[in-house]
């Protein structure tokens, strides 16, 4: 391996691990406000006990994603000097403000946390609100920098100089809604889909009817309500990200389709795998004029294939098998809260047969997948750029040697965080049951938050 790309691989490492924890740390905040409004509306203590676990397990992902975060921007400016130098001059908003962003978040999760129990309702529910925003804003402002990479704005490049830097125009640059949107949604998708099958795994080991069941059970309809609606704005979305990567990185979008000549009516391909020698993508379903009609709107919209632009550029083909499980699995996540719904609606069904159940089980990982396979396609997809047609990759690397030993360590400290924050969280759980929450918030005098919990 040379030095660039073990450079690469070990920032996608660290990235790879921190946004799992990113991530269900916006969606968390969201399913913990929505608890408690509910609590406040129907007075039912399952709610508020749901909102207080929670916020544990959200209290110790952030313990991890902190420090992996903090990784992850101090080898960004030690193995990409070039990039950050650019980032420095043109984009510094979104990390200035992001500090901010946390602040809020840490504050008003410390109000909730310590002083539940001795400020009104409406100030609960006000620093849940503030929690949720500050979780949010500080994903979306990191995510506009990879937009920013992707259609790079605010200024002009001129023999290797940067030149009328406008701060503002690169902070919203064209892709910046676009990108913003997608990253909330899919979180709120993960945070949902993440509680549900921690709520499925529990309802398969309780009686039918017990009380830890209907728990569990609330918890499990709340999770599928809210991943499948966001599952579906985010399927939404995705459309109009078709349509930007139409307009903005045309290479991009030819090689998540697989198609290599520019064509109206062109077909979506589905599945299969590209075969660059063939130029086609093998054992795929294609339906035809679809990629021309999600592109443009039309089906006569002209879609530019990868042979219009020259090989050095193309960005590596596998990323349509990356852009199909992302997709694909997006569609999953609809489908199978319908299926739950249809299953007790329709077939008035009150249990749920244990291969339901393990399906919902697997809709949390597979919703983590979907992230990790977003987040490989669309930083993958803009190679050999690290800013798009401005920086490429290989110019803003280090010229450090020797970093496979880092490498080797990182994943070392990655592999010893995972293994502690899985232990952390099953001897809280084990220590902590349902009936022993319920039972201490049945009792005013004990502080629902309480430490000694």
């Amino acid at each position: 391996m040379d030095d660039l790309l073990i450079a690469r691989s070990l920032f996608g490492t660290t990235m790879a691990f921190h946004i799992i924890f990113a991530t269900i740390g916006v969606g968390l905040p969201f399913m913990i406000l929505v608890a408690e409004l509910l609590y406040q509306k129907t007075k039912d203590l399952d709610y508020v006990v749901m909102a207080k676990r929670w916020t544990k397990a959200f209290a110790v992902l952030l313990g991890v994603g902190i420090p992996t975060g903090t990784i992850a921007g101090v080898q960004l400016s030690l193995l990409w000097p070039g990039f950050m130098e650019v980032i420095g001059r043109v984009m510094p908003l979104p990390f200035q403000i992001e500090i901010y962003a946390f602040f809020v978040e840490a504050l008003f999760m410390s109000i909730y946390v310590y002083a539940a129990e001795r400020i009104a309702p409406w100030m609960r529910i006000a620093s849940l609100i503030f929690v949720a925003l500050g979780a949010i804003a500080s994903a979306i402002l990191i995510t506009n920098v990879h937009a920013f990479q992707g259609t790079p704005a605010g200024f002009r490049y001129e023999n290797g100089q940067y030149l009328e830097i406008d701060p503002w125009a690169a902070f919203f640059n064209p892709s910046f809604f676009v990108t913003a949107g997608h990253v909330a949604l899919s979180a709120y998708v993960v945070g949902a889909f993440v509680v549900g099958a921690v709520a499925a795994f529990k309802i398969r080991k309780q009686s039918v009817g017990s009380r830890e069941y209907l728990f569990h059970k609330k918890a499990l309809h709340l999770s599928l309500v809210i991943g499948c609606l966001f599952a579906l704005f985010t399927a939404l979305n995705g459309h109009s990200a078709a349509q930007y990567l139409h307009q903005y990185q045309p290479e991009k979008l030819a090689a998540a389709e697989g198609l290599f000549e520019t064509q109206s009516h062109a077909p979506l391909a589905i599945g299969g795998f590209t075969d660059k020698e063939t130029q086609e993508v093998k054992w795929a379903l294609e339906i035809p004029w679809a990629l021309s009609f999600l592109s443009g709107n039309s089906f006569d919209t002209v879609v530019v294939g990868l042979n219009d632009f020259p090989e050095e550029y193309w960005p590596p083909l596998f990323i349509h098998t990356l852009f199909n499980g992302m997709v694909g699995i997006g569609t999953l996540l609809i489908l199978i809260p319908l299926l739950v719904f249809a299953w007790r609606k329709i077939l008035k069904r009150k249990t749920y047969p244990k291969p339901l159940l393990w399906t919902l089980v697997m809709c949390g990982p597979l919703a983590v997948l979907a992230i990790e396979f977003g987040w490989v396609f669309a930083c993958t997809g803009r190679q050999p750029w690290v800013i798009y047609r401005i920086l490429s990759t290989a110019e803003s690397a280090t010229t450090a040697t020797n970093l496979a030993t880092l490498f080797i360590l990182f994943i070392a400290v990655y592999i010893v965080l995972g293994i502690a924050v899985v232990a952390v969280l099953l001897y809280f759980f084990r220590k902590n049951s349902v009936l022993d929450d319920i039972e201490r918030a049945e009792k005013k005098d004990v502080p629902l938050f309480s430490t000694n919990t």
